[in-house]
């Protein structure tokens, strides 16, 4: 039995003549009504009773009809749901993210823009460091992912750069920089912002606790890099395992950090931030990481969200 017997059983019935419901499939009389016999016959029950103007159901017909109609239903609704997937506008993503990469306005303002966009694409979201979820993406436990910047461009991966955000000292607040400075505190958005720059050979005698190597290669490498080029070597006093782990150690006095501007937003209470005067300044880049293969038309949809989120940040 195939589909095609339902479709010409339930035109029949629903004409309650053969001859119409030939014309409304677009197919010849006699072949409709060897159809239908070869129907009854598989059933084992009759399903028309023939009058001399038509044919009207009988009780197993009848019974047929309405299960038949449900099956073709059925059947439509899942090649909808294919044809929408298809274009992007139903499934589901799992995006990977660092945690520094979470308090970028870029991040949220992607996540909005699909929502409003394709409603029907429904988004898991994952945080780890920039080494995990790269694994992660080549064992294709994730579609996507907000990274920083890896060490070398992983094979196998697209790494398409976001954009590059200013990266910020975070002291003490009752650090002897921030008491230099005291008389231009700003107090802003319950952020202890300095107004004025501070070179980053100013931390040669200070102690460091940095995201460790191993969750942000990119990152770490680029802070040792600039304060060698500034004429020192950090001492560096631990290597905390999430970046907002290093903010709470600086709020309790063991050393200072260099973090992403965005990291800035949360409100955390015995830090101030400086912004660094040395050129070339301190970046954090952030990138979006997916497989090369063709992506599906929901992340096809979810990297154009990611593009034109850029374009307005």
């Amino acid at each position: 039995m195939e589909l095609r017997h339902f479709r010409y059983f339930v035109a029949v019935a629903e004409e309650g003549h053969v001859t119409r419901a030939a014309a409304r499939l677009g197919i010849q009389q006699p072949p409709l009504s060897q159809q239908i016999r070869a129907l009854e016959r598989e059933v084992g029950a009759q399903l028309f009773r023939r009058l001399p103007r038509g044919v009207e159901l009988t009780d197993a017909g009848r019974t047929l009809l309405e299960k038949a109609r449900l099956v073709l239903s059925d059947v439509e609704l899942a090649l909808d749901a294919a044809r929408r997937t298809a274009r992007g506008e139903q499934g589901q993503l799992v995006i990977g993210f660092t945690s520094s990469a979470a308090f970028h306005p870029l991040v949220a303002s992607v996540v909005r823009l699909l929502r409003q966009t394709v409603p029907g694409v429904t988004l898991a979201l994952r945080e780890g460091n920039t080494s995990d979820l790269i694994g992660e993406l080549r064992s294709e436990r994730l579609d996507a992912a907000f990274i920083r910047s890896p060490v070398e461009r992983p094979v196998g991966l697209v790494v398409e750069p976001l954009l590059a955000e200013e990266m910020l000292v975070a002291l003490p607040d009752q650090h002897a920089i921030v008491e230099r400075l005291a008389g231009r505190l700003a107090k802003r958005a319950g952020q202890g912002m300095l107004e004025g720059r501070i070179a980053l050979a100013e931390l040669a005698q200070e102690t460091f606790i940095l995201y460790r190597r191993p969750s942000g290669p990119g990152l770490y490498d680029s802070i040792i890099a600039a304060c060698r080029a500034a004429g020192f070597s950090p001492r560096i006093g631990q290597e905390a395992p999430q970046m907002v782990s290093t903010l709470s150690l600086v709020a309790a006095g063991l050393g200072v950090s260099i973090i992403p501007a965005s990291m800035a937003r949360l409100e955390t209470n015995g830090i101030a931030y400086a912004r660094l005067d040395d050129l070339p300044r301190l970046t954090a880049p952030l990138h979006l990481a997916y497989r090369e293969e063709k992506p599906s038309g929901a992340l096809e949809r979810f990297i154009d969200c990611v593009r034109r989120s850029g374009d307005v940040i």
